[in-house]
């Protein structure tokens, strides 16, 4: 049996991603109380194993603080039944959630006449440490829109073939910030930049003529031979210690030319059977 806890932070697309994960078969519960949890598998799940193989529950700040603190035990109770339990946390930058807050005009779920939504934000982080800490995966989406975060949770999450790692490349830019979900940073600013070519200027590393550019550039193919090199020896010791996620981020000046370049090469060196492999590109989207 499958059970994937949905957390996160209020406006960081918790409801997006269950309504995606219901899209690709799971059973979905949002906003289920802690305290409920244990009931919820011994009396519900344990005892409709057909409807209940693959569920998803949502939990947030909604729930009392205490239940929220306790929640390590819940969990080491939700493993001793026998479930295969993963945590999928997200979050997004402050910023980004006072923008999204402002611009749908919701009401966040903490704030009240003496709690302003800016203390809310930071109040709510505190009060889901307790889940964060327990993360099989963090997504953050300051810079992702619904459609690729559907994308994101459906074919990293809600298809993958659970027995295998799933492993994501991102490019960035990183005058555009780093993402906080990578488990890795490779930093690629110290190539030759095709952004120097006026007729290479305005293409991506998608490009052919941009690909034939860097494909000629030794310290690209020397680069891309270390990152494999070090992903080749790392991968396995990460699926051994039960790891179903990786991230491992690529990142250049603009985010458009040499991270492109080189997540590309990367997702086509381990597209293999034995990994679920994903390719994004931040600042192209």
């Amino acid at each position: 049996m499958k059970l994937l806890i949905v957390s996160g932070l209020s406006g960081s697309g918790k409801s997006i991603a269950l309504d995606t994960l219901e899209d690709c078969g799971y059973y979905c519960i949002d906003n289920l109380p802690v305290t409920l949890l244990e009931d919820f598998i011994s009396h519900v799940m344990l005892v409709d194993i057909k409807t209940y193989a693959k569920t998803a529950i949502g939990i947030d700040a909604r729930n009392q603080s205490e239940s929220l603190a306790a929640f390590s035990e819940s969990l080491l109770l939700i493993r001793s039944k026998g479930i295969d339990c993963e945590i999928i946390f997200m979050q997004a930058e402050e910023a980004t959630l006072l923008k999204r807050y402002s611009e749908t005009r919701r009401r966040h779920p903490l704030t009240d006449l003496n709690i302003p939504l800016k203390e809310a934000l930071k109040l709510e982080k505190e009060m889901l440490t307790p889940i964060a800490k327990h993360a099989s995966v963090v997504i953050d989406t300051s810079r992702t829109h619904y459609h690729q975060l559907r994308d994101l949770i459906r074919d990293q999450i809600g298809e993958r073939d659970i027995t295998h790692i799933s492993l994501q490349f991102q490019s960035f830019g990183f005058k555009h910030g780093v993402p906080l979900d990578a488990d890795f940073v490779f930093d690629a600013r110290s190539l030759p930049n095709p952004y120097w070519v006026p007729d290479l200027r305005g293409l991506t590393g998608k490009d052919q003529p941009v690909v034939d550019f860097l494909k000629e550039q030794q310290l690209v193919g020397e680069l891309l031979k270390d990152v494999i090199n070090f992903l080749q020896r790392w991968i396995p010791r990460f699926e051994a210690e039960g790891r179903s996620y990786l991230t491992v981020a690529i990142g250049c000046t603009g985010g458009q030319h040499r991270s492109v370049y080189l997540v590309d090469a990367l997702a086509r060196h381990f597209k293999t059977p034995s990994l679920n492999v994903i390719a994004r590109h931040r600042e192209l989207n």
